[in-house]
C-alpha cells in the first residue's frame, strides 16, 4: 500500500512495488558514503525523509523523532533523510543529529528513488531495496499504517500516532 497526499480523507492508490537501487551511494551525516546495499545488509530502513527549508519539515520534526524513538532497538534501522549539506541536516536537526543516522540528500537523488513527491514523508525500505509502504505529507492515519506495517515486519510495539501536540493533517511540499 502507497500513502500519498495528506487530505483529510486517506487517499489510497493499488500496491505500488517501488525498488530502489542498490548501488544509490547514500552519504551519512558521520562517515563515508556507501551503496545502499550496505546499509541494508542486516536491517530493514525505518526512514523520514525532510526538507529543512520548508514549515511542513518543522512541523513534524517533534512527531518524527518520536515515531524514530519507539523503533529504537527494532530490527529496523531508523533514519532520517534530509534534503540538505551535513551542515544545514546539522543546524536543522540540533541534538537529533546525533542521536540518528542521518543520510543527506540535497540533490534529492535518492528521495526521487523513493518515489516521494512530498516531503515530509515516512518511508519502509525492505532489505531487499523494495518499498512496500509508505506515507508522503503528513497524514495521522497514512503514517500510523506505515508505523504499524514496520512493527509488524519486525515484531516490536507501534508508536501511538497520532498523540497530543502533533499537527493537524497537511499536504507536503514538493
Amino acid at each position: 500500500v502507497h500513502f500519498q497526499n495528506a487530505t483529510a480523507d486517506l487517499l489510497r492508490s493499488s500496491y505500488m512495488n517501488i525498488q530502489t537501487s542498490p548501488d544509490t551511494q547514500l552519504q551519512p551525516l558521520n562517515g563515508e558514503a556507501r551503496p545502499l546495499e550496505q546499509w541494508l545488509t542486516t536491517f530493514h530502513l525505518a526512514t523520514i525523509v525532510l526538507d529543512p527549508f520548508t514549515n511542513e519539515s518543522a512541523w513534524i520534526l517533534p512527531t518524527a523523532v518520536r515515531i524514530l524513538r519507539q523503533f529504537a532497538g527494532a530490527s529496523v534501522r531508523t533514519n532520517f533523510v534530509i534534503t540538505a549539506t551535513p551542515k544545514e541536516a546539522r543546524e536543522f536537526l540540533g541534538p537529533h543529529a546525533e542521536e540518528f543516522l542521518v543520510f543527506c540528500d540535497p540533490a534529492r537523488a535518492f528521495v526521487k528513488q523513493l518515489g516521494a513527491t512530498e516531503l515530509p514523508a515516512f518511508v519502509y525500505i525492505q532489505i531487499d531495496g523494495s518499498i512496500p509502504v509508505s506515507a508522503q505529507g503528513w497524514n495521522a492515519k497514512a503514517w500510523s499504517s506505515v508505523a504499524a506495517h514496520i512493527a509488524d515486519a519486525v515484531s516490536w510495539s507501534k508508536p501511538s500516532i497520532p498523540v497530543a501536540g502533533d499537527p493537524g493533517t497537511f499536504k507536503g511540499s514538493p
